[in-house]
């Protein structure tokens, strides 16, 4: 039987829609407050986020733990780096502000990172990618984000990228609503709150 190297090895990734840098970068949330909630503690954090979230396979995960989870620190930080240099360019085109050139080479680095999608499969009902098996960095792990990021910033959804009004919360969110109003990450959430908010005032005016 043929033994296969990792390198020999190929791995499918279900395609996924251009919201998914959105929901990486909000992987951090209450931004503006003194002490924002940190959802990537540790770099399993960011592997299961990978797992769940951008449908990276179990066995491309466990690939890559045995290849780069010698220095946990340096592969958490890298991912947090990438989130950070994405929530500042989204949030650049928000404020309708120039991005950071900075912010824009280290993104064209990531990009030059991303395993390329070298076939386009039909599986189960559903379209995806397949990579290399050589491709087993942190990079590779998160070129769904990547590949979200190109589409969403090249498309014309970017229009749309709008930052929950709450001043506290600063999640992104792409806003598909019939006219284009939409003002909260959330009506459930931070919606239902401002209302409360005003309730109060209005009762002590």
């Amino acid at each position: 039987m043929e033994n296969l190297t990792p390198r020999a090895r190929r791995f499918l990734i279900p395609a996924q829609p251009e919201g998914l840098s959105v929901d990486f970068v909000n992987t951090r949330y209450w931004r503006g407050t003194d002490a924002p909630t940190e959802t990537f503690s540790t770099i399993e954090d960011v592997l299961a986020w990978c797992r769940d979230s951008a449908g990276i396979p179990a066995s491309m995960i466990d690939a890559f733990r045995a290849r780069h989870l010698r220095d946990e620190e340096t592969a958490l930080a890298g991912a947090i780096a990438l989130r950070e240099t994405l929530y500042r360019l989204y949030l650049a085109n928000v404020e309708r502000a120039e991005p950071d050139k900075r912010d824009l080479t280290a993104l064209r680095e990531y990009l030059n990172g991303a395993a390329p999608r070298s076939e386009l499969s039909r599986v189960d009902g559903r379209y995806e990618w397949g990579v290399d098996g050589q491709h087993f960095d942190l990079t590779s792990l998160l070129s769904p984000v990547l590949w979200s990021a190109m589409e969403l910033l090249g498309g014309a959804r970017l229009s749309k990228l709008k930052r929950c009004a709450n001043d506290e919360c600063k999640w992104l969110f792409v806003d598909d609503s019939k006219n284009g109003s939409r003002r909260w990450c959330s009506m459930s959430s931070c919606g239902n709150r401002a209302k409360a908010h005003r309730h109060y005032y209005s009762k002590l005016d």
